[in-house]
């Protein structure tokens, strides 16, 4: 059965489906309001909310504590500077395999995954050795 969404809902998931990379739910609100599709922040947030919960909308907390948010697609694996902030996309995946054993085990329906590591870039490494 299909979920009926809200305007709003409609509104991110159609501008979410544009969009390649996470964005925050600011730059969600800005770029609404550029489309002359305008909505409260809160609004923006609600809907992100639900739209996650529902498992097409997926969240991505970056080392400065920012949220980035895009459409479920793929699982997403990166290597984070906490330095400068860089992102490395990694294209290997380790943890399908725990996944199907995960809910196999515990009756769990599983969205998606993220897998980050934190650390520091080899450009950082070497300021901090000067």
């Amino acid at each position: 059965m299909k979920a009926i969404h809200t305007r709003s809902q409609e509104r991110i998931l159609r501008l979410l489906k544009t969009i390649k990379q996470g964005i925050s739910a600011q730059d969600i609100y800005v770029k609404l309001r550029n489309r002359n599709q305008s909505m409260g922040l809160a609004t923006v947030y609600r809907s992100l909310e639900a739209l996650k919960l529902e498992g097409l909308v997926q969240m991505r907390t970056l080392g400065t504590g920012e949220a980035l948010y895009s459409l479920t697609q793929q699982d997403k694996h990166h290597l984070t500077c906490l330095q400068c902030g860089v992102s490395i996309t990694i294209n290997q995946c380790p943890a399908h395999e725990l996944e199907e054993q995960l809910e196999d085990a515990h009756k769990f329906k599983i969205f998606y995954h993220t897998l980050e590591f934190f650390g520091l870039c080899k450009k950082c490494q070497l300021q901090q050795r000067e």
